[in-house]
């Protein structure tokens, strides 16, 4: 595998939380590679580790033991600052509850990364956002507030916040949490048409039938990765979202 095909890459990842005495281990070495342009889902019970990894991966927290590298970044001897420019520049995230920003359009929700980069990107951030909002079908909807969005449509908004500085990693924390079935499938259409796009995408989730609609699927217990394997017969999100809304069509009474 080449170097400039791997987007993140832990060796020996360990944390360890001081609660008093007492030593919460809650990772125990994880060794983890993902490839550009990978769709990976991780999954496990409560207290696995999936939110303690997520939030190492995503630079919101610092391991105890171990390497990490995103991007070709030796992540875990930063400063803080420098983390937070590596969140901004390389991260996108994308929460189970939006995070939206209540009376603000899904134009200016999209364009608030820009404003706290100081790469100097932000000269372009108004273009930047309309695109972002394009490329996830919400052209028409960009000067809409969240109340005037379905649930659906707020998680849209929330990934073209997170696509708007082209990051090097999707992170998606149980991004169907808060939908409807429907939706659901609607938003892992989207994951998938963007991962076909080239987009790397790692998402958390507790649903078996969502994590099915990623290429491989790590699932932890303890700390520990347990399994790490191809998805072999991959759900396709798109053809589901159709045969829902053909069955939806039959059962409709006719007026």
């Amino acid at each position: 595998m080449a170097e400039e095909d791997i987007v993140m890459h832990t060796e020996g990842v360990t944390k360890v939380y001081t609660m008093g005495k007492t030593k919460v281990h809650a990772l125990r070495g994880i060794d983890l590679t993902i490839q550009r342009g990978e769709m990976i889902a991780i999954i496990g019970a409560s207290g696995s580790g999936k939110s303690t990894l997520m939030n190492i991966i995503g630079c919101l927290d610092y391991p105890t033991e171990g390497t990490y590298y995103l991007d070709g970044v030796h992540v875990e001897q930063m400063s803080k600052n420098q983390l937070a420019d590596i969140r901004n520049q390389k991260i996108g995230f994308v929460f189970q509850g939006f995070n939206l920003l209540a009376r603000t359009t899904a134009l200016e929700n999209v364009e608030l990364p820009l404003l706290y980069d100081r790469s100097g990107r932000k000269l372009k951030v108004k273009k930047m956002a309309e695109a972002a909002l394009e490329r996830v079908g919400l052209g028409d909807r960009m000067d809409h507030e969240p109340s005037e969005l379905s649930g659906g449509q707020q998680q849209r908004v929330a990934i073209a916040r997170a696509l708007v500085s082209n990051p090097a990693i999707l992170l998606a924390d149980e991004p169907t949490g808060n939908l409807d079935s429907r939706t659901s499938i609607e938003v892992m259409a989207l994951f998938q048409e963007l991962n076909e796009q080239g987009i790397t995408i790692l998402l958390v989730t507790h649903e078996r039938d969502i994590s099915q609609c990623a290429q491989r699927i790590i699932e932890l217990r303890d700390g520990r990765i347990i399994r790490d394997e191809p998805v072999l017969d991959r759900r396709n999100a798109a053809l589901d979202l159709q045969n829902f809304e053909d069955i939806v069509e039959e059962t409709e009474p006719v007026a």
